[in-house]
């Protein structure tokens, strides 16, 4: 299936497939959602069948919106799709950028799209086996340790928004 994105190419902003973006390292849309209950975070662990970054664990959900999709239509509908959650209320917390070598010659070039969701207990899941491996509730301060003792089991894009990104995503 082939998934168009929306990448800068020449400073045009256009529709690329996906995997052609990753491998040329474009400069390309994204978003990315923290759901949060209580101080504990919901990450996710990558599926392996993840055609990259598969096993490690990131954020509660991060995707590219789809070619003319608004970031939060696109955060609701990769919720429901990856993780089986639906009704939040999200909150746009900030746009960052960033650029991280992901493995496999892919890098990620993404402007992405920050929300935050706050709920006062932990709510049923339904994860997506073809998304997600495995699903965990951390607190910030066990992930910050867990981060700096066993940087490689988790993406570079979570390290990057807990590393320099905390203080606009959590405030």
């Amino acid at each position: 299936m082939t998934v168009l994105i929306p990448t800068w190419v020449d400073g045009d902003l256009v529709a690329v497939e996906k995997l052609e973006a990753h491998q040329r390292g474009l400069r390309h849309k994204a978003v990315s959602v923290f759901v949060m209950a209580g101080d504990d975070l919901l990450i996710q662990r990558r599926a392996l069948c993840k055609y990259h970054t598969p096993g490690l664990w990131a954020n509660t959900c991060c995707t590219h919106p789809n070619w003319g999709e608004d970031p939060e239509t696109c955060a609701h509908r990769r919720l429901s799709e990856e993780l089986g959650i639906t009704g939040l209320n999200l909150s746009h917390r900030d746009r960052v950028e960033y650029r991280a070598d992901v493995g496999g010659g892919l890098v990620e070039h993404e402007v992405v799209d920050i929300f935050i969701a706050r709920l006062s207990a932990c709510i049923p899941l339904d994860p997506n086996p073809e998304e997600v491996m495995e699903t965990r509730w951390i607190s910030l301060n066990r992930l910050n340790l867990a981060l700096a003792t066993h940087p490689a089991r988790y993406t570079p894009w979570l390290r990057i928004y807990m590393q320099e990104h905390a203080a606009q995503i959590f405030a």
